[in-house]
């Protein structure tokens, strides 16, 4: 017998198997989100400059792209839940390490550890969500997997330096080991994925490895190549606003004159952000992702020029042009997010799902990893003014990926 099809059914966040990987994932990110502004604030606390800064986030991104494309294959070899445990354990445990050193050495090997983590933690993740829904309703599910992700993001991203300034780094140190509470939840992912695929052999036959995880459905340097041309769009478009995020993120501390104003403009970008993801994924079920594409790319483009013209004066931030700048990234943020995740599974074939969720997650945090240390870089040498025009001069050249034939989630 079939499995009925859910969409009229139950709400997507309570299919079987969503509840799990929802919370395994805010725990995740949870962790995460605590320290990624306050990392590189406690290396310029033990002495380094915006440079050095900047490789604190570039090195967590860079060990997490350098994992991403060995995931699938940890996946079929060791499963989900034993992969996934493990990878929450190396984000959060090195947390509480932070407090044995503030030099930029000891920092940049916890990055390390922490991306290794993340990089088994983001594939998983997007690559367990196109598996537990039809693709009928992806975007739906992206959008509450990605509300998983931002909600932890919206409270502490902001919160992070405003503990350090009240508290001390050692409270934010604490937070960052949530992600260890994730591990509670690995095992029922696994359990859901393993029942789902076994669902969907009986119905067509599908190749799996009886764990949630497909096997290659084709071996050979023609299907994976002409797999990776499909996915060069949606990667490229990501890049394009993940480096703007990862740029606002990481600096917002460093380049606003008020702790206020920096606390203000995360919330703002984190909220943003969840709630395009969340809510844009709905939409693109029912009318198509190419729609969406070009406005979200211009105002990436058009957050990054005021969020510039707001701290032209280093020692006098234009608050609410800031506020407002850093809101306009978010909503593009949040929402290309959701939409060039849907285009990779989109051009991918079921087989293929775990191949494309780990390039797209390559893409997401390469562009967090350039916008971190293409901007701390230019910040150093130029200013924040000019390294933001540059990374908006980055986005605006993937607007031309915008223009194509629009078309609907299959």
């Amino acid at each position: 017998m079939s499995r009925p099809e859910p969409s009229t059914q139950i709400p997507v966040w309570r299919e079987p198997g969503m509840p799990a990987l929802l919370a395994l994932t805010a725990a995740g990110f949870a962790g995460y989100a605590a320290l990624l502004p306050v990392s590189p604030l406690w290396a310029v606390y033990g002495g380094s400059d915006e440079a050095g800064a900047g490789l604190v986030n570039g090195i967590l991104l860079l060990a997490t792209i350098l994992t991403q494309p060995f995931v699938p294959w940890l996946l079929r070899r060791f499963g989900t839940g034993r992969i996934l445990a493990a990878g929450l354990v190396f984000m959060g445990a090195p947390s509480l390490l932070h407090l044995v050193s503030d030099q930029l050495d000891w920092i940049l090997l916890l990055s390390v550890l922490r991306g290794l983590g993340f990089g088994v933690l983001t594939v998983t993740g997007s690559t367990a969500v196109a598996h537990l829904v039809p693709p009928s309703r992806h975007g739906a599910a992206i959008g509450a997997y990605g509300a998983a992700i931002a909600i932890p993001q919206v409270v502490l991203l902001p919160a992070g330096p405003w503990l350090v300034d009240t508290v001390g780094y050692w409270i934010v140190f604490a937070l960052g080991a949530l992600s260890i509470l994730g591990v509670v939840a690995a095992p029922r992912l696994s359990r859901a994925l393993r029942d789902r695929e076994a669902e969907q052999q009986r119905r067509d036959g599908d190749s799996t490895d009886g764990d949630g995880v497909e096997r290659p459905a084709s071996s050979g340097d023609g299907p994976r190549r002409r797999l990776a041309i499909r996915l060069a769009r949606p990667t490229l478009l990501l890049v394009g606003v993940t480096l703007a995020g990862g740029a606002l993120i990481t600096f917002a501390p460093q380049m606003s004159s008020s702790p206020l104003a920096t606390a203000g403009g995360l919330v703002l970008l984190t909220v943003t952000a969840a709630v395009s993801r969340w809510r844009i994924g709905t939409l693109a079920d029912r009318h198509g992702i190419a729609r969406f594409l070009w406005p979200l790319v211009l105002l990436t483009v058009i957050g990054l020029g005021l969020t510039a013209l707001a701290v032209q004066n280093r020692g006098d931030t234009q608050v609410f042009l800031f506020l407002g700048a850093m809101a306009l990234v978010g909503v593009a943020y949040g929402g290309l997010q959701n939409l060039t995740l849907l285009l990779a599974l989109a051009v991918a074939r079921r087989p293929e799902y775990g191949a494309a969720s780990a390039v797209w997650n390559v893409g997401f945090d390469a562009g967090m990893g350039i916008g971190s240390v293409l901007v701390g870089a230019i910040a150093t040498g130029f200013s924040f003014p000019v390294a933001l025009l540059v990374a908006a001069a980055i986005s605006l050249a993937t607007l031309p990926l915008t223009i194509t034939r629009g078309r609907k989630v299959p």
